[in-house]
């Protein structure tokens, strides 16, 4: 086999500088993993000024977080790939840095990160120790038989405590002293210390040249020029793009798609032509290709010429939280569709599927990872789609078995059969991880419980810190639980979650009737001993939003065809005598009871209108 000649010699050119690109022994391929506001961005710009990769003239905090979104909210979204180049006892050393995030809703963007490089760099903050994502990111990267190089950040602060940081990190992970770094992310000390530990300790790709061309999908975006992009890291071979008569079919192995390749390129932070990409190295291929479907992340591209074995992926999302998304103007339902296939290209945690409604028309229910996921991406359709969207209430999936023993998965109350046909209902349960501080240790129980949760672990990590473990139901978890943990505990406390399995419980689907008429979008499903006190909160705030009509209108919650709890709305009263001046009162009395008749027969056939503001009204709250 006759290797490119730009292979041979090693050189290609960053910026106007002529540098020498390294063989896979000299490629380093690493992550970033912490909990969220730990220092983690910080601490990649450093790697950014450090390395030459971006003049400070060209710097801005952040740097990795592009979206005005992540900015704003303060945490990492997407995961992010950079190529740097370092220079290391004469050698040149390509780094290949992965930018995770840190929330526990967007966990499956770190296992994807993961997937594609061979260490990590662990970091804790010095401030406040170790925190549920620190516990969940590390056993991620265990499991993915990843280096990890340990780094207590953010030693500048005068509040921080390295040592007694380091000392819980040593006991709970069971690192040695001497695998520790100390940095500050913001002031850059030790930062160009922890870069050779990388280069040191991180072993290089496993892949050869020699094999037929493989690379793994690890990300995903839709390009309106290029088609769609496929995010990669190539295990073996590598790819070139001479002459567009020359380039070969390339295979997508899950789909079967065929694609010839219309560009390649690498992150360097921006997108950056390169002729080829080889073993070990990440970039992005551009397939030319408009179907998204063809494209998925985990899948292996080769050759078509190529019989290649499909590369070990990730286990696929699995979302846990379900709502329905509809547009406030219908008009802009295509818009909508192609709003979300684009965006669950890139984010392939997200599940959709079509639905309407007769009182909001037609919209997607939607499945997510949690509600900061579900959040986020109903605010990157608004933004970056120029759409005004309408939410449901967020419920999650249940396993229901009717009577003659078929079961079913149902991700919307809409989807529930009549009560007498269903024998038993499965709910899903999760274990959930909070580190709290011990002086704030009995509201987080108390909180715990009320929400149906069982201790299952109760360990003090240091005498200030105490790691819970609880089995919970996951709806209770998107009832506010995360907000109401952060007010119990001053904003101290943290918590992850993993889950469990589905677990048998009593629960109903309770709908609501306007006027005799069931409003769908608002029914929902509870457990039947809270289901009473849920539904005359809705009713409360439904009537504080409804208009006033000629005629009473009743509101009601009701299980089946037993209701529950009711509201009335009074009719909105005309006074027919107002333009009397004197009279019988026999005339006065006919004038009463006219207006009396009319409004029966009002009530009887009269519609009630429920504006939209009303449904976004309620529906957010």
């Amino acid at each position: 086999m006759v290797l490119p000649i730009a292979l041979v010699l090693g050189w290609v050119f960053k910026t106007s500088v002529c540098v020498r690109i390294p063989f896979v022994e000299n490629i380093r391929n690493f992550s970033i993993i912490a909990h969220i506001d730990h220092g983690k961005s910080t601490l990649a710009d450093r790697f950014l000024e450090l390395t030459g990769t971006l003049t400070k003239r060209d710097m801005k905090e952040q740097m990795l977080d592009s979206m005005d979104l992540e900015r704003e909210k303060g945490i990492t979204i997407k995961l992010k790939a950079v190529r740097m180049f370092f220079e290391s006892a004469g050698n040149s050393y390509e780094l290949n840095l992965i930018d995770t995030p840190g929330h526990v809703d967007f966990s499956y963007e770190v296992s994807r990160s993961l997937a594609a490089c061979e260490g990590a760099i662990l970091v804790v903050d010095a401030t406040q120790g170790i925190q549920a994502q620190t516990l969940s990111n590390i056993y991620k990267a265990l499991e993915a038989n990843l280096t990890i190089i340990p780094v207590i950040n953010k030693i500048d602060l005068p509040m921080s405590e390295p040592e007694r940081v380091a000392e819980d990190v040593i006991k709970t992970f069971g690192f040695k002293k001497e695998d520790l770094l100390f940095v500050s992310a913001k002031t850059g000390q030790n930062v160009e210390k922890l870069l050779e530990e990388v280069v040191k300790r991180i072993p290089p790709p496993k892949g050869s040249h020699l094999k037929p061309f493989r690379s793994l999908i690890f990300d995903s975006f839709f390009d309106e020029h290029l088609g769609v992009v496929a995010v990669v890291k190539v295990a073996d071979g590598e790819i070139l793009v001479g002459d567009l008569s020359k380039r070969e079919n390339l295979k997508f192995l899950a789909t079967g798609a065929l694609a010839i390749p219309e560009e390649l390129g690498v992150f360097s932070p921006s997108r950056k032509k390169v002729d080829f990409l080889k073993t070990g190295e990440v970039g992005y291929i551009a397939t030319g290709l408009k179907e998204i479907k063809k494209v998925r992340v985990g899948d292996t591209i080769t050759f078509a010429r190529n019989i290649a074995e499909p590369l070990p992926g990730y286990k696929e999302a699995k979302p846990v939280v379900f709502l329905s998304l509809y547009p406030v103007d219908n008009d802009k339902f295509p818009e909508f569709r192609e709003a979300l296939s684009k965006l669950s290209l890139s984010d392939s945690a997200l599940s959709f599927e079509p639905e309407s409604s007769s009182a909001l028309g037609f919209g997607f229910r939607c499945g997510f990872l949690g509600l900061l996921h579900a959040d986020v991406v109903q605010e990157r359709l608004e933004r970056e789609y120029n759409l005004n969207l309408l939410s449901s209430t967020p419920n999650v999936s249940y396993k229901l078995t009717t009577t003659s023993q078929e079961e079913f998965e149902i991700r919307s109350p809409g989807q529930f059969p009549n009560p007498s046909h269903i024998a038993f209902i499965k709910e899903p349960w999760i274990l959930i991880k909070v580190f709290v501080p011990s002086n704030f240790l009995g509201g987080v129980i108390q909180l715990c419980e009320e929400h149906r949760g069982t201790l299952k672990t109760m360990e003090y990590l240091t005498p200030q810190n105490v790691h819970l473990e609880y089995e919970m139901p996951l709806s209770e978890l998107i009832l506010n639980f995360y907000d109401s943990l952060k007010s119990v505990s001053s904003g101290y406390a943290s918590m992850d979650y993993d889950f469990l399995d589905y677990r048998e419980v009593n629960a109903v689907k309770v709908d609501i009737l306007v006027h005799g008429s069931v409003v769908e979008p608002l029914s929902f499903v509870v457990v039947e001993e809270s289901a009473q006190k849920v539904a005359r909160g809705l009713l409360l705030s439904l009537k504080s939003v409804i208009p006033k009509h000629q005629f009473e209108v009743a509101l009601q919650a009701a299980i089946g065809g037993k209701v529950i709890a009711r509201e009335t709305i009074s009719a909105m009263r005309k006074d027919v005598l107002s333009k009397m001046s004197g009279g019988h009162r026999e005339r006065k009395d006919k004038l009463m009871e006219k207006q009396k008749e009319g409004k029966k027969r009002l009530k009887r056939f009269g519609r009630v209108d429920i504006p939209q503001e009303a449904f976004r009204s309620v529906l957010s709250k």
